[in-house]
């Protein structure tokens, strides 16, 4: 019996009742959505708009996919983040509001820099906060840093949907290693680098543990390992006077701070994120003793 959508966009809300409870609903918009390539007005509206079997088979594997506890931004491939729609794969981490405290942060200084300044965005993923940059600082030239081939193919696709091929590159970068000499310097380091501690990733929801990328993920032993290699190895590539923006995980921000300040930086500013968790700092470097 061929059903409409409206009959399936019900199916499937009851369907993920179970596991999604008061999500249910919002994430079968989503699916049915995705599936059926309709806006979510035609499909509850009632109208007698029949799915055909492509779309059906479709809809039933995403509604799969999420009963296994997949993330719904992998299965849909796409995220929202600061106004952008972005490609994401289970190569990248899906963006997150908490990400918005480093990024607004960022913002505000970018806003006041040098005219055309140069940022980086190390540990870029899938690009979310160097891209919102780029849009908000229509001067600004971004790279977007990062080690993953995987990620960088999702980085280099979403510099292009969101038409932002003059202004911004992604190369590859390991922050665990002194920046190379080619890079030249930066007016502004952004980065949100693992900060999960080993012993923190074995506790992790499954929707995250097990899709996710690990190495996206873990931090080391206290979850710090790249910010002391960040400001180790890319304290060089910043311009005199220059600015360092760091997320940071949930009661880090104390032991962030320590690493900045006995590498000669002064911490301007520490931000909460929407759950009033402090979560990002931005900080301005010395530069070397002389």
């Amino acid at each position: 019996m061929v059903k409409t959508y409206s009959e399936l966009y019900h199916e499937v809300r009851h369907a993920l009742f179970e596991t999604q409870g008061a999500d249910a609903s919002q994430i079968a918009r989503e699916l049915v959505c995705a599936a059926s390539g309709l806006p979510i007005s035609e499909i509850v509206s009632g109208r007698t708009t029949h799915a055909d079997t492509a779309a059906t088979q479709k809809l039933q594997n995403y509604v799969e996919r999420i009963q296994n506890g997949e993330p719904l931004a992998y299965v849909l491939g796409e995220w929202d983040f600061c106004g952008m729609t972005l490609t994401v794969t289970p190569d990248v981490l899906i963006p997150r509001d908490d990400t918005m405290a480093v990024t607004e942060l960022a913002m505000k200084k970018a806003m006041f820099l040098s005219q055309n300044p140069r940022i980086l965005d190390l540990c870029a993923g899938s690009g979310c906060i160097g891209l919102a940059l780029a849009h908000r600082v229509k001067d600004a030239r971004v790279t977007l840093g990062e080690l993953s081939p995987a990620a960088i193919r999702v980085a280099k696709k979403n510099i292009v949907d969101q038409r932002l091929t003059g202004r911004v590159n992604c190369i590859t970068v390991d922050a665990m290693k002194p920046a190379s000499k080619f890079l030249g310097t930066f007016d502004m380091i952004v980065s949100n680098p693992p900060y999960v501690t080993d012993a923190e990733y074995e506790r992790l929801d499954p929707s995250v543990r097990d899709f996710e990328p690990k190495m996206a993920l873990v931090g080391g032993p206290d979850g710090l390992d790249f910010y002391r290699a960040i400001v180790k190895n890319f304290s060089s590539a910043l311009k005199p006077g220059g600015y360092l923006c760091f997320e940071f995980g949930m009661g880090q921000h104390d032991a962030v701070r320590e690493i900045l300040e006995q590498h000669r930086y002064t911490v301007l500013q520490m931000r909460e994120d929407t759950g009033n968790i402090i979560r990002a700092v931005l900080a301005q470097y010395k530069g070397e003793e002389t």
